[in-house]
C-alpha cells in the first residue's frame, strides 16, 4: 500500500509499505478515505520533536472495514468508521473511567511499529472498542468533514472546555486559533458559554471563531493580551480558560486571563512550559486536561454533527490527495491553511 512517511525535518514522501493484515482476533483492518494533518504533527515536521525517519505518519482518519478478526461483533465489511488519534480496549480500569488514550493495553498510529493514518489501509488493534460506526449512508461531503474532526480536533477542543469546567451562562477565553482552538471555541458555546473571548491574530480565523460563537476576539500576544482580556472582563479574568498551543506563552497566557477560582483545561502538547505554581497557589486557578480521550466523546458529538447543530469540518480549508501530502503539510507550516484535509480513497 501507499503511505506517508517522515523523511526528514520539513520532507514527507509517500512510500510503499506492507499490505496491513489481521494479526490477533480483536484486529480490523480498514482502508482509509479521508485523512487529515494535524497541528501536532508541525513539532516533528519543523524538528522540535524527534521523530524517526522511514516512520509513518498520521492520526486522525475515517476508513471503511475491510476485515476483521474472529472475535470482532460490532463491525463488518464495508462500515464507515471513525478512528480516534489512539486505540483502547475498553476494558481496562482507564478506559471504564473514560481517559481512553491512556489505555492500559492501547496506543497512538503510527507509534511502536502501528501504521499510519496518512496512508491506505490501518490494522485497528480492539477494533470493537476502538471505532465508532458511522449510522446511516450518503452523508454529504460537508458532514463526512465534520465527521473527520472528531477524531481528533473537536473532541479535542471539547476536552479542553470539560477539562476547564466550562458552564452555561460563563465567560470562557480559548488561547490559540488553529484547528483545536476554533473547536474550543465552538465547544464553549456548544456547552452553553455566555461570552467566549477567542484570542486570535489572523483574520481567517477571527471569522470563524466568530461563525463558531466567538463574542470577542482579543489579536494581541503576551502581556498585551491579558491586559485586553482584562479590560473586556473588567479586571476579573474569565471563568474558564482553554489552552490550545502548548507553548510556554500561551500558557502563562492562559494563567494570567483566568480568574481567581477558574481552572485552565489544557490540550496543547507542551513545549518548554513552566507552570507558574506560585500564582495558582495564591490565585487558587488549577490546570486540568492532556491527551484527549475522544473515543469517549465521539457518540456524543457525532449526534450533535449528524443532526446539523455543529460543523466542525469548517477548520478544513485546504484539501489535496495522497499525492499531496507535502503541500498539506507546507500549507499548515507556513500558516496558510488551519487545517489541511486528505482524499485517500472513495467510499
Amino acid at each position: 500500500m501507499r503511505a506517508a512517511v517522515f523523511a526528514e525535518p520539513g520532507k514527507i514522501e509517500i512510500v510503499d509499505r506492507p499490505d496491513p493484515q489481521i494479526v490477533n482476533p480483536t484486529d480490523a483492518v480498514v482502508r482509509v478515505v479521508l485523512a487529515c494533518v494535524c497541528g501536532s504533527d508541525m513539532w516533528f515536521y519543523r524538528g522540535q520533536t524527534p521523530y524517526e525517519a522511514g516512520r509513518p505518519v498520521g492520526h486522525e482518519f475515517i476508513a471503511v472495514v475491510e476485515d476483521t478478526g474472529a472475535e470482532v461483533r460490532a463491525l463488518h465489511k464495508g462500515d464507515v468508521v471513525i478512528a480516534p488519534f489512539a486505540y483502547s480496549d475498553g476494558t481496562c480500569p482507564h478506559c471504564r473511567a473514560g481517559i481512553t488514550t491512556a489505555c492500559l493495553h492501547g496506543g497512538f498510529w503510527a507509534y511502536g511499529g502501528m501504521d499510519g493514518g496518512q496512508g491506505e489501509a490501518v490494522r485497528v488493534p480492539f477494533a470493537d472498542a476502538t471505532l465508532v460506526r458511522i449510522p446511516g449512508s450518503g452523508h454529504s461531503d460537508e458532514m463526512m468533514r465534520s465527521l473527520l474532526s472528531l477524531s481528533d480536533v473537536m473532541g479535542t477542543g471539547h476536552h479542553a472546555a470539560v477539562s476547564a469546567g466550562v458552564k452555561a451562562g460563563a465567560t470562557v477565553a480559548v488561547v490559540g486559533d488553529g484547528a483545536v482552538g476554533l473547536s474550543g471555541v465552538l465547544a464553549a458555546a456548544r456547552i452553553g458559554a455566555d461570552r467566549v473571548i477567542a484570542l486570535s491574530r489572523h483574520e481567517d480565523r477571527q471569522r470563524l471563531a466568530r461563525d463558531f460563537g466567538a463574542t470577542d476576539i482579543v489579536a494581541e500576544r503576551g502581556e498585551e493580551a491579558t491586559a485586553a482580556v482584562m479590560d473586556l472582563t473588567a479586571g476579573v479574568g474569565a471563568d474558564a480558560v482553554l489552552e490550545c498551543v502548548g507553548t510556554d506563552q500561551s500558557m502563562q497566557t492562559a494563567f494570567a486571563i483566568a480568574r481567581p477560582g477558574a481552572m485552565v483545561g489544557y490540550v496543547g502538547v507542551p513545549h518548554g512550559v513552566e507552570v507558574p505554581l506560585q500564582s495558582m497557589f495564591f490565585r487558587n486557578v488549577g490546570m486540568h486536561g492532556g491527551s484527549a480521550p475522544v473515543r469517549t466523546y465521539i457518540p456524543e458529538l457525532m449526534e450533535d454533527v449528524l443532526a446539523g447543530r455543529i460543523d466542525p469540518g469548517r477548520v478544513f480549508d485546504f484539501e489535496t490527495d495522497l499525492d499531496g501530502i507535502q503541500e498539506a503539510y507546507a500549507a499548515m507550516d507556513e500558516r496558510r491553511a488551519i487545517k489541511s484535509l486528505v482524499r485517500v480513497g472513495t467510499l
